[in-house]
């Protein structure tokens, strides 16, 4: 492909249906997904009161298997993936060997030695890459599933309701960050109660061929209960209402999990040496003595949106950086995630301010995240 030619972008099993559906696409990460079909308030406000319907399928699904599957994801990543039952999930990192985060996952223990890894689709072939290298010398097999799943997920208060019409699978007996497989709309499906909103909710991963059934028949269930199909737009404002970190916004190479206040996700009493070991405990041991910038919520005073890259300040001088900002319709004021020194962390501290093109708009700094649903 020349250099002239255009970028061709990833198309999911569901591109038609969502342009019946009038949405407005977007190229993300390569692939042309949906950002949103109408209002994304009234999307965002569905999944908080009712019920919403996500196309996931650009997230990037690679499969680990094989008798030494665990041994070499708990030294691929950083988490102890030792203690991840049967049927259960993880939410873990993988790191350089500098300790910089390549990437947040989700770990599924799918079979006694199977484990389904779920990246982000931005990181999904460095991801792919760095597993492939990290499993020489191990008897596991790292597969690229990628194009083996579509991936659907229903999110709010309604979900469960809604999906329990669909199938004869025991949902109110699978716990959050479980998984089993099963049969939703006559459609075999991996169903997990995981995802990345703030509200209960599940996402079914399926062959890309079932999809459009899944989805029409999810939509008619969900009628009732208000399910409206969403995009990308309200995911985003979602999770950060939720305080969900989003990867190349809260989580960067330039970051070890511990200057990110993700150093719990680190175990290092697992069994083993894992990659970024050594960076990792000489981060740890700086964060302990002085603490980098810390991730905060910031909730505004006026109307103006803050975003990504903006400075923060107080009495004049830069103390931090915004990672994510949009209006909250949860909240009806704008809000941001931003690192800021740790001498400005503390929630309710005085003289904080956002500059938005020179303007400095006094911003409330709270503790995250700023929406946690009732359970």
């Amino acid at each position: 492909m020349s250099s002239t030619e255009p970028h061709r972008l990833r198309h999911t099993a569901l591109d038609a249906l969502h342009r019946s559906l009038g949405a407005t696409m977007t190229d993300f990460a390569g692939w042309d997904m949906p950002l949103r079909y109408g209002s994304e308030r009234d999307e965002h406000i569905a999944v908080r009161t009712g019920a919403g319907l996500f196309d996931l399928s650009h997230m990037g699904e690679i499969t680990v298997i094989g008798p030494q599957a665990v041994a070499l994801l708990n030294h691929a990543l950083v988490g102890n993936i030792a203690t991840v039952g049967l049927g259960r999930a993880r939410y873990t990192m993988i790191c350089r060997v500098d300790g910089g985060i390549l990437d947040d996952l989700i770990v599924y223990r799918t079979a006694e030695n199977e484990y389904l890894v779920v990246a982000n689709a931005s990181n999904a072939q460095a991801v792919l890459d760095a597993l492939t290298e990290r499993a020489a010398g191990f008897d596991a097999e790292v597969r690229d599933d990628r194009d083996s799943y579509a991936l659907l997920a229903v999110q709010g208060p309604e979900s469960l309701a809604v999906l329990k019409s669909l199938t004869g699978v025991d949902l109110d007996g699978l716990k959050y960050y479980s998984a089993l497989s099963g049969t939703v709309a006559g459609v075999s499906a991996l169903i997990a109660r995981t995802g990345y909103t703030g509200e209960d909710g599940f996402e079914l991963f399926v062959a890309p061929g079932d999809a459009e059934k899944l989805w029409q028949a999810i939509t008619e269930a969900g009628a009732p209960a208000g399910l409206v199909p969403c995009g990308l737009s309200c995911r985003d404002t979602l999770r950060l209402e939720a305080g969900m970190p989003l990867y190349g916004n809260e989580l960067s190479l330039a970051l070890t999990p511990f200057d990110a206040g993700f150093g719990r996700v680190v175990k290092f009493d697992k069994e083993g040496d894992f990659v970024g070991r050594e960076a990792l405990l000489a981060a740890a041991e700086r964060a302990a003595v002085e603490p980098p910038r810390v991730l905060v919520g910031l909730v505004a005073e006026g109307r103006r949106v803050p975003r990504a890259g903006y400075p923060v300040v107080a009495g004049g001088e830069v103390i931090g950086e915004v990672t994510s900002g949009a209006p909250s319709p949860t909240l009806g004021k704008p809000i941001a995630m931003a690192y800021v020194d740790a001498a400005y962390a503390a929630p309710g501290t005085a003289g904080v301010a956002v500059d938005i093109r020179g303007s400095h708009e006094p911003y409330e700094v709270v503790a995250l995240p700023f929406y946690q649903r009732q359970k």
